[in-house]
Protein backbone atom coordinates (compact mmCIF):
# COMPACT_ATOMS: atom_id res chain seq x y z
CA UNK A 1 0.00 0.00 0.00
CA UNK A 2 1.31 3.42 -0.89
CA UNK A 3 0.49 6.81 0.58
CA UNK A 4 -0.84 9.75 -1.43
CA UNK A 5 -1.90 13.06 0.05
CA UNK A 6 -4.99 14.39 -1.70
CA UNK A 7 -7.69 16.94 -0.91
CA UNK A 8 -11.29 15.72 -0.64
CA UNK A 9 -12.55 17.90 -3.48
CA UNK A 10 -9.76 16.60 -5.73
CA UNK A 11 -10.67 13.04 -4.74
CA UNK A 12 -14.34 13.70 -5.51
CA UNK A 13 -13.48 15.15 -8.93
CA UNK A 14 -11.36 12.12 -9.78
CA UNK A 15 -14.14 9.59 -9.17
CA UNK A 16 -15.95 8.15 -12.18
CA UNK A 17 -19.69 8.76 -12.56
CA UNK A 18 -20.42 5.07 -11.88
CA UNK A 19 -18.73 5.43 -8.46
CA UNK A 20 -21.81 7.30 -7.25
CA UNK A 21 -25.00 5.60 -6.12
CA UNK A 22 -28.33 7.37 -6.63
CA UNK A 23 -30.31 7.54 -3.38
CA UNK A 24 -33.66 9.13 -2.67
CA UNK A 25 -33.99 10.72 0.76
CA UNK A 26 -37.43 10.18 2.23
CA UNK A 27 -38.00 13.63 3.65
CA UNK A 28 -41.17 15.75 3.63
CA UNK A 29 -40.24 16.47 0.03
CA UNK A 30 -38.22 13.54 -1.42
CA UNK A 31 -34.71 14.54 -2.46
CA UNK A 32 -32.40 12.74 -4.87
CA UNK A 33 -28.68 12.61 -4.07
CA UNK A 34 -25.65 10.78 -5.40
CA UNK A 35 -23.26 9.21 -2.92
CA UNK A 36 -19.80 7.70 -3.27
CA UNK A 37 -17.98 6.13 -0.35
CA UNK A 38 -14.24 5.72 -0.14
CA UNK A 39 -12.08 4.12 2.55
CA UNK A 40 -9.13 6.34 3.44
CA UNK A 41 -6.41 6.92 5.97
CA UNK A 42 -6.34 10.45 7.32
CA UNK A 43 -3.20 12.07 8.61
CA UNK A 44 -3.24 12.50 12.38
CA UNK A 45 -6.00 9.87 12.78
CA UNK A 46 -5.49 6.20 13.49
CA UNK A 47 -7.08 3.50 11.40
CA UNK A 48 -9.17 3.52 8.27
CA UNK A 49 -12.09 5.91 7.92
CA UNK A 50 -14.93 5.88 5.48
CA UNK A 51 -15.66 9.10 3.62
CA UNK A 52 -18.98 9.78 1.91
CA UNK A 53 -19.21 12.34 -0.87
CA UNK A 54 -22.83 13.42 -1.25
CA UNK A 55 -23.85 15.54 -4.23
CA UNK A 56 -27.08 16.85 -5.71
CA UNK A 57 -26.06 15.74 -9.24
CA UNK A 58 -24.57 12.61 -10.74
CA UNK A 59 -21.29 14.32 -11.64
CA UNK A 60 -18.98 16.63 -9.73
CA UNK A 61 -19.07 19.21 -12.54
CA UNK A 62 -22.89 19.46 -12.46
CA UNK A 63 -23.25 19.47 -8.66
CA UNK A 64 -23.70 22.74 -6.81
CA UNK A 65 -24.26 21.20 -3.38
CA UNK A 66 -21.51 18.84 -2.23
CA UNK A 67 -21.14 17.52 1.31
CA UNK A 68 -18.35 15.39 2.75
CA UNK A 69 -19.00 13.11 5.70
CA UNK A 70 -16.59 10.95 7.64
CA UNK A 71 -17.12 8.12 10.08
CA UNK A 72 -15.14 5.64 12.09
CA UNK A 73 -18.26 3.49 12.34
CA UNK A 74 -18.01 -0.14 11.25
CA UNK A 75 -17.03 0.04 7.57
CA UNK A 76 -19.41 -2.80 6.62
CA UNK A 77 -22.40 -0.86 7.97
CA UNK A 78 -21.42 2.58 6.64
CA UNK A 79 -23.06 2.21 3.23
CA UNK A 80 -24.12 5.11 1.03
CA UNK A 81 -27.72 4.65 2.25
CA UNK A 82 -26.55 4.60 5.89
CA UNK A 83 -24.65 7.88 5.45
CA UNK A 84 -27.58 9.80 3.99
CA UNK A 85 -30.10 8.34 6.43
CA UNK A 86 -27.88 9.07 9.44
CA UNK A 87 -26.84 12.56 8.44
CA UNK A 88 -30.34 13.56 7.32
CA UNK A 89 -31.36 13.15 10.98
CA UNK A 90 -28.73 15.56 12.30
CA UNK A 91 -31.07 18.54 11.89
CA UNK A 92 -33.02 17.38 14.96
CA UNK A 93 -29.85 17.48 17.02
CA UNK A 94 -29.26 21.06 15.88
CA UNK A 95 -32.88 21.96 16.70
CA UNK A 96 -32.39 20.57 20.21
CA UNK A 97 -29.24 22.62 20.83
CA UNK A 98 -30.82 25.80 19.43
CA UNK A 99 -33.88 25.40 21.67
CA UNK A 100 -31.88 24.30 24.73
CA UNK A 101 -29.48 27.24 24.36
CA UNK A 102 -32.07 29.85 23.43
CA UNK A 103 -34.99 28.89 25.66
CA UNK A 104 -33.61 26.82 28.54
CA UNK A 105 -30.24 28.45 29.26
CA UNK A 106 -27.97 25.54 28.31
CA UNK A 107 -25.08 27.95 27.74
CA UNK A 108 -25.93 30.24 30.68
CA UNK A 109 -24.29 28.46 33.56
CA UNK A 110 -22.23 29.95 36.34
CA UNK A 111 -20.58 27.00 38.00
CA UNK A 112 -17.10 26.31 39.21
CA UNK A 113 -16.75 22.55 39.07
CA UNK A 114 -17.54 19.59 36.85
CA UNK A 115 -20.26 18.16 39.10
CA UNK A 116 -22.21 21.43 39.05
CA UNK A 117 -21.90 21.65 35.27
CA UNK A 118 -23.21 18.10 34.92
CA UNK A 119 -26.17 18.95 37.17
CA UNK A 120 -26.96 22.02 35.07
CA UNK A 121 -26.90 19.96 31.86
CA UNK A 122 -29.09 17.26 33.42
CA UNK A 123 -31.67 19.84 34.51
CA UNK A 124 -31.75 21.40 31.04
CA UNK A 125 -32.06 18.01 29.32
CA UNK A 126 -34.81 16.91 31.72
CA UNK A 127 -36.74 20.16 31.24
CA UNK A 128 -36.42 19.87 27.45
CA UNK A 129 -37.58 16.25 27.47
CA UNK A 130 -40.50 17.05 29.78
CA UNK A 131 -41.65 20.02 27.69
CA UNK A 132 -41.30 18.17 24.41
CA UNK A 133 -43.11 15.12 25.77
CA UNK A 134 -46.02 17.27 26.93
CA UNK A 135 -46.08 19.12 23.62
CA UNK A 136 -46.11 15.92 21.57
CA UNK A 137 -48.69 14.12 23.72
CA UNK A 138 -51.00 17.09 24.22
CA UNK A 139 -50.39 17.03 27.97
CA UNK A 140 -49.86 20.79 28.23
CA UNK A 141 -52.97 21.56 26.21
CA UNK A 142 -55.04 19.35 28.48
CA UNK A 143 -53.62 20.58 31.78
CA UNK A 144 -51.88 23.92 31.46
CA UNK A 145 -53.31 25.80 28.50
CA UNK A 146 -56.70 26.42 26.97
CA UNK A 147 -55.23 26.77 23.49
CA UNK A 148 -53.24 24.56 21.17
CA UNK A 149 -49.49 24.70 21.83
CA UNK A 150 -47.82 24.31 18.44
CA UNK A 151 -44.30 25.58 19.04
CA UNK A 152 -41.60 24.92 21.60
CA UNK A 153 -41.74 28.52 22.94
CA UNK A 154 -45.50 28.19 23.50
CA UNK A 155 -44.99 24.89 25.34
CA UNK A 156 -42.18 26.44 27.38
CA UNK A 157 -44.35 29.43 28.33
CA UNK A 158 -47.14 27.09 29.50
CA UNK A 159 -44.58 25.09 31.49
CA UNK A 160 -43.12 28.24 33.11
CA UNK A 161 -46.60 29.54 33.96
CA UNK A 162 -47.55 26.24 35.58
CA UNK A 163 -44.30 26.03 37.56
CA UNK A 164 -44.60 29.67 38.69
CA UNK A 165 -48.18 29.10 39.83
CA UNK A 166 -47.21 25.99 41.77
CA UNK A 167 -44.18 27.72 43.34
CA UNK A 168 -46.23 30.70 44.53
CA UNK A 169 -48.85 28.29 45.89
CA UNK A 170 -46.12 26.36 47.72
CA UNK A 171 -44.66 29.60 49.15
CA UNK A 172 -48.06 30.62 50.49
CA UNK A 173 -48.36 27.28 52.25
CA UNK A 174 -44.81 27.41 53.61
CA UNK A 175 -44.45 30.86 55.13
CA UNK A 176 -41.69 29.60 57.46
CA UNK A 177 -39.45 29.28 54.38
CA UNK A 178 -39.90 33.02 53.72
CA UNK A 179 -39.06 33.76 57.39
CA UNK A 180 -35.99 31.53 57.16
CA UNK A 181 -34.74 33.38 54.05
CA UNK A 182 -35.42 36.71 55.80
CA UNK A 183 -33.28 35.56 58.75
CA UNK A 184 -30.42 35.11 56.27
CA UNK A 185 -30.85 38.68 55.03
CA UNK A 186 -32.81 37.91 51.85
CA UNK A 187 -36.08 39.67 51.03
CA UNK A 188 -38.86 38.53 48.70
CA UNK A 189 -39.50 41.65 46.65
Amino acid sequence: MYSVLIRLDTLAQSLAEDSFTEIILNLEKPKKVWVATVEVRISRLEGIRKIAIVMNASTFENADDIDYFITNFDLRIATPQWFVDTYSQRNWVEVFYREAKGWLGLKEYQVRDKKSLERHFILVFCAYTFILWHKLTGGLRRRWANKSLNTFPEALEAFRTAISYRFVEWLNQNREFIAYKASLGFVWA
